[in-house]
């Protein structure tokens, strides 16, 4: 590659995995850097002023920032629309783009298109967030025709102590939902939020359990270089969906 590749990258205030990983994943890709931009978010619930954090006008000014970085592709690096619904990704990236006039993408939204070019209809799901969160995010992907056949979540809401779960958690919970159902077994594993130190863990656990992991940290990496017309297979030893495109 010839040219050098920026990815803008939307960043949860509070969050200390994702920028580190990210960065790793972009120097896996010759010419490719990660720049960031952050905005306040300290909580996650459902509550009004936790929902009032993901207010597209605290986004679209940090995404301005990025912007001032000429970066290639802006991509919100947060899972908010697993509780917030699907569409408000969808305009997000219509108002990013229209105020900035760069592609946009978000860690959910590349995540939805993987299960859909993987034909993923039984979903297993691993979070760190509360009861009331986890299943309005199951809610809204039956609503798109995938259920969630297993799942576990942690009843954490404090956004900086996400990062504090240890990989060996995360690994055991990925064992624990990889069995699904008397009825079901889980055809992709996501590791639902971008303050989890799971990324790394992709290729270990699908050698062991043989299903693939999407972490939200990764699907935004593989959709921001999508965006760009960058091959995500570039990308090797962080799971199998970097194979995809």
């Amino acid at each position: 590659m010839n040219k050098s590749v920026r990815l803008g990258v939307l960043t949860p205030s509070s969050n200390t995995a994702l920028e580190p990983l990210t960065s790793a994943l972009a120097a896996k890709v010759p010419g490719c850097s990660a720049h960031f931009s952050r905005f306040s978010v300290t909580e996650i619930s459902l509550s009004n002023r936790a929902l009032g954090q993901f207010d597209d006008s605290k986004i679209l000014a940090a995404a301005e920032l990025l912007a001032d970085a000429k970066v290639d592709v802006i991509a919100w690096s947060g899972t908010a629309a697993g509780w917030m619904g699907f569409d408000s990704d969808r305009r997000l990236c219509e108002r990013i783009h229209a105020r900035t006039g760069i592609a946009a993408t978000t860690a959910v939204l590349a995540l939805n298109e993987l299960l859909k070019i993987m034909g993923v209809q039984q979903l297993a799901l691993v979070t760190p967030y509360t009861e009331d969160v986890q299943q309005r995010i199951v809610e809204n992907y039956a609503r798109e025709g995938i259920s969630v056949v297993a799942e576990r979540h942690l009843r954490i809401s404090v956004n900086h102590d996400f990062a504090l779960v240890e990989p060996d958690t995360l690994l055991d919970l990925m064992r624990e939902v990889s069995l699904g159902t008397d009825h079901a077994r889980p055809q992709a594993i996501s590791t639902y939020c971008t303050n989890l130190r799971a990324a790394p863990l992709a290729d270990r656990i699908e050698t062991e359990l043989g299903i693939p992991l999407l972490d939200t940290v990764s699907t935004t990496v593989w959709g921001a270089l999508r965006a760009v017309g960058e091959d995500p297979a570039q990308i090797k030893g962080w799971g199998s969906l970097f194979a995809l495109r």
